[in-house]
């Protein structure tokens, strides 16, 4: 498997993270690529810390100013930037804490939308 997999793969890395790297890759601040997209910096902000996710047009538009394919961007495989260097600059432990965190970071993202997905089902129970 490819350095850029393993960093930005499906397992390793969620959409904000991808997202934040190909836009650093892209030498854009989140103030620039809003100008770009039109919208405000707070949603690219949302986005990049797995808050939000953009719809497909913007999804679309998202990749084209970023040079990345949409596909790349959802899953990490496809057209996207090579992985950091990090060279000698984290030890290998640093590393797989890294990675640890950036699964962790996706699985409570996952299960703060199935609790919202549970809550509403509550709800919707409540009023019957």
């Amino acid at each position: 498997m490819a350095q850029n997999e393993d960093w930005y793969g499906a397992e390793t890395a969620t959409f904000g993270d991808r997202l934040a790297g190909a836009r650093d890759a892209a030498g854009l601040d989140q103030q620039k690529l809003a100008e770009k997209l039109g919208v405000k910096v707070s949603l690219i902000r949302a986005w990049e810390n797995d808050l939000k996710e953009p719809r497909a047009n913007r999804l679309q538009m998202l990749s084209g100013i970023i040079g990345v394919s949409m596909s790349w961007l959802l899953t990490g495989e496809g057209e996207g930037p090579e992985a950091p260097d990090e060279g000698n600059m984290m030890s290998t432990d640093v590393k797989d804490l890294l990675v640890e965190m950036r699964a962790l970071r996706g699985q409570i993202a996952q299960s703060g939308e199935k609790l919202g997905r549970l809550e509403k089902r509550l709800r919707a129970a409540l009023k019957d």
